[in-house]
């Protein structure tokens, strides 16, 4: 073998190594990112869970003040509730509920099924989650109702608060 075809054989066995760690690399990081993903995807339904279960134990208090803490408080942001249709503030939610609901209860449960879907977008989340209503209204009425729950989420500061929610139960059975 001459000298120049010894020569173009290392060349290009060193261009087929190099190669190699290339793809090796590429595939580490893309194995890397997967698993970062899979790790934030675990800790995004961790953190969420404990957040509705919060939620579900503040609402459940039929005392709003407790429920407080998970929303944000700027005006402009829309609340839709079973009933009524909508609030437009933290204020009017807080009052609205008081009024139609809690003065006439005697005792009041939210608990969270366990279907939570988190989807999350920087620090931006939306939760759905079916959720379960039971209370005992004075006068002796009972409610029993499957609520459909949407909320969404914004990450401030260190904590999440709902910056927009809607609650709604299906019609008919």
């Amino acid at each position: 073998m001459s000298g120049t075809a010894s020569k173009t054989l290392r060349a290009s066995g060193a261009r087929h190594h190099w190669m190699l760690y290339v793809a090796f690399a590429f595939f580490g990081g893309l194995l890397t990112f997967v698993g970062a993903r899979a790790q934030q995807k675990a800790t995004d339904e961790a953190t969420f869970r404990k957040l509705i279960e919060g939620y579900c134990t503040a609402w459940s208090s039929k005392d709003p003040t407790n429920a407080g803490k998970f929303y944000d408080k700027s005006d402009g942001l829309v609340f839709y509730d079973v009933a009524p249709f909508s609030y437009g503030n933290w204020k009017e939610y807080d009052a609205g509920v008081r009024k139609n609901f809690f003065d006439n209860a005697e005792t009041v449960s939210l608990t969270a099924g366990k279907e939570l879907k988190v989807t999350r977008h920087g620090n931006i989340a939306w939760t759905t989650v079916p959720m379960h209503l039971t209370a005992k209204m004075r006068g002796g009425q009972t409610i029993d109702a499957q609520i459909r729950y949407t909320g969404i989420w914004e990450r401030k500061g260190k904590g999440w608060l709902l910056v927009h929610e809607h609650l709604s139960a299906p019609l008919g059975g």
